[in-house]
């Protein structure tokens, strides 16, 4: 198989190009949102639309659904057009273009991309993980390799290429690149195996890198993928490394606080939580931690409000009210009050692994094992509305765009309509 890229376009399946809600640097501009990205517009798990049913069975319905190769990308949505990513025969690595309304193939987009796992994680495959994030015009994908594409989110034609290890030398991550990127203000944000870099958009210039780690396994690359988010009155970028949790400018990469976050082999996963000027995480094997964030001056302080002994795995949390709900290592779900870190109910075991949207007081948390949940966030109690079962593995993020629910089976892509 060539290096050289490959497209193939299918004619007449050009979705319409509709109108977006948002604007070309990828903030929000007006309208309903559109689960462009991990964790949907904000990357808090959060979607904005009309109060979903009390239901789920008889009022969630298969729209279209098609069979691709195995991949734990959560599918994005932008453009009239959602994408999805594969892994083909552990050689090529695809992006595929769906119109949102038929499922229909727009175009694809491969190249040469695999990466074996050590084998005391081979059960969790060899496919490709990231997550892409869209804006309208452009598409960005990480592979496995770290190889960063940027995409035309119409034609699937390649804009830039950036090949970090074969162009800056750095190391691949052992379990391939799992970081989400961003897009904010006309620039690409993602942890690499050379650390936090800053790409131009428009360009594929590389800006910036910072927070790099040496070559071994708890300090090469990232899990976890940053946010965006305003603390202590000033913007800034949100992220987790293997080992630390931190603040770092989007201008200059400055980093303004670094906090240490101790995990088994540095396996800080999930996406930490920002709850107003507060920042919560849950390490793999560690303890459940909120800091409050303040400064004076230039001089970031970190405190820890509080810490616990509930540990974090692959999920990343959402946060209700005055309560986060989090999903837990031991295949559990936990509520967790904001104040103070005490245990509102834990629920019996659920899974080894959850993603979770919420709109309002409802969350949908889809399971690894295809169950699909609607809950009532309430720190009453664990309350289950409905549930039924939509695949029969995903590990993928859930993703949620006005009345259609899209999940990513390791096999299939779905599309489900909330309907009477």
């Amino acid at each position: 198989m060539s290096d050289v890229l490959m497209i193939l376009i299918r004619p007449g399946c050009l979705a319409l190009l509709l109108c977006s809600m948002l604007a070309v640097d990828g903030s929000l501009a007006f309208g309903e949102t559109t689960w462009n990205q991990w964790r949907g517009p904000d990357r808090d798990g959060g979607v904005k639309s009309e109060p979903w049913p009390a239901e789920l069975q008889g009022k969630l319905t298969k729209v279209w659904e098609r069979e691709l190769a195995p991949s734990y990308s959560g599918p994005v949505i932008q453009d009239g057009m959602v994408f999805t990513t594969e892994t083909i025969d552990k050689k090529i690595e695809r992006v595929t273009a769906c119109d949102i309304a038929t499922g229909e193939t727009a175009w694809t987009q491969e190249w040469p991309g695999s990466l074996a796992v050590p084998f005391f994680a081979a059960a969790n495959g060899d496919w490709i993980r990231s997550t892409p994030v869209t804006v309208p015009g452009s598409l960005v994908v990480l592979g496995m390799r770290d190889v960063l594409v940027r995409l035309d989110t119409q034609t699937g034609e390649v804009l830039w290429r950036i090949d970090f290890p074969e162009k800056f030398k750095t190391p691949l991550q052992p379990f391939g690149a799992a970081c989400s990127p961003l897009i904010h203000q006309n620039a690409v944000y993602v942890q690499l195996g050379g650390g936090l870099t800053k790409v131009d958009l428009q360009t594929g210039e590389v800006l910036w890198n910072v927070l790099g780690g040496g070559g071994d396994m708890s300090s090469t690359g990232a899990f976890s993928s940053p946010t965006v988010a305003t603390i202590a009155g000033v913007e800034q970028l949100l992220v987790q490394t293997r080992n630390e949790l931190c603040g770092v400018s989007l201008d200059s990469g400055e980093v303004y606080w670094q906090e240490p976050i101790e995990a088994f082999r540095g396996m800080n996963i999930l996406t930490p939580l920002v709850i107003g000027d507060a920042v919560f995480t849950a390490a793999h094997s560690g303890v459940s931690q909120l800091f409050d964030i303040s400064r004076d001056g230039d001089a970031w302080k970190v405190s820890e409000r509080w810490r616990q002994k509930t540990q974090g795995y692959m999920s990343s949390p959402v946060v209700v009210g005055e309560f986060i709900y989090m999903h837990m290592k031991n295949e559990r779900a936990v509520c967790l009050s904001v104040a103070d870190g005490q245990i509102a109910w834990t629920s019996p075991p659920a899974g080894k692994y959850w993603s979770m949207a919420r709109n309002g007081n409802q969350i949908l948390a889809l399971a690894d094992d295809g169950n699909l949940r609607l809950m009532d966030a309430t720190p009453e109690r664990f309350t289950v509305t409905d549930e039924t079962k939509v695949a029969e593995d995903s590990w993928a993020h859930i993703a949620v765009q006005g009345d259609l629910v899209f999940v990513r089976a390791l096999d299939r892509l779905t599309a489900l309509r909330w309907g009477d």
